[in-house]
């Protein structure tokens, strides 16, 4: 696979699924929260949507507070399996090859998805067109510096150890960045923001554990194919520990979620004023009265 395909998309299924049927309760609490914050998102916007979907959103949990909001008519679930989907149902499709029309939709929601995707411009390409004139995407996606600790451990142990490193956690997007994706598809009235979520743990394994039950571990195709030893683990858990513990001696796990918003362009939505088009200049707005 070239670096325009970074992910392993069948490995990523699979870890999806696995966490789906085996992880134990309190494993999605990161994707439970990102799910109220973009449900309490959407109920800010002043508007009915008669169409809406969620787009990969693995437990459905942003599913059932949309619907139980009755902000939305009719809420499609998209996964690329259907296992995924339950007894709700759903259209069973990859993020990346949307099935859906042109201007069919009034609403896309996508949480902790698309920082997954080895396509993301093509993908928010292909939800501007299917939305409807003046139609809303409200996304969440991993980015910053999520995990930086964990990464920062293992490169260094590798390299002690080794002389070397592969890469064992995904690279994310910064907050510039992903405002350029929003606009390079074509988007209305972007707004990117970020919030850090800080989990502390008493060791690296359990930091190690909630990322296996969350179905995130290394899913890039340029991993280390072979088993990396135990003394590997121990060594970066040492310098996890002692680079990233606070005073009382557990440890440290960024998160850094980056939300985006973006309205299919419409007529009636506010524009900018042309430069020059301004009826009073600078100088008299300032200019003191009387």
């Amino acid at each position: 696979m070239t670096a325009n395909a970074p992910f392993d998309r069948a490995l990523i299924d699979r870890r999806r699924l696995r966490a789906f049927d085996r992880s134990p309760p309190g494993a999605a609490f990161l994707l439970d929260a990102v799910s109220a914050e973009l449900a309490e998102r959407l109920s800010l916007v002043q508007r009915r949507f008669a169409v809406g979907v969620e787009l990969a959103g693995h437990t459905g949990a942003l599913a059932v507070q949309i619907a139980a909001s009755g902000q939305v008519e009719r809420l499609v679930r998209i996964e690329r399996d259907a296992r995924l989907l339950g007894a709700g149902g759903g259209i069973v499709a990859d993020e990346e090859a949307l099935p859906l029309r042109d201007e069919s939709v009034d609403l896309v929601l996508s949480p902790l998805s698309l920082h997954l995707t080895n396509d993301t411009p093509g993908v928010l390409v292909q939800i501007r067109r299917a939305l409807r004139g003046d139609g809303l995407f409200l996304a969440a996606l991993l980015g910053g510096e999520t995990l930086n600790e964990l990464r920062a451990a293992l490169l260094a142990a590798e390299a002690e150890l080794t002389g070397g490193a592969s890469p064992r956690v995904a690279p994310f997007a910064d907050l510039r960045e992903a405002g350029g994706l929003l606009q390079r598809a074509g988007f209305a009235l972007p707004v990117i923001d970020q919030d850090r979520l800080t989990v502390r743990y008493g060791s690296m394994f359990e930091l190690m554990r909630d990322i296996r039950d969350m179905g995130m571990g290394n899913m890039l195709h340029a991993r280390l194919r072979r088993p990396a030893g135990r003394r590997l683990f121990f060594r970066a858990a040492e310098l996890y520990a002692e680079r990233f513990a606070d005073p009382d001696g557990r440890l440290r796990a960024t998160f850094d979620v980056i939300y985006l918003s973006g309205w299919k362009p419409h007529e009636s939505q506010q524009k900018p004023l042309k430069p020059g088009s301004a009826t009073h200049s600078l100088a008299e707005a300032l200019r003191p009265k009387g």
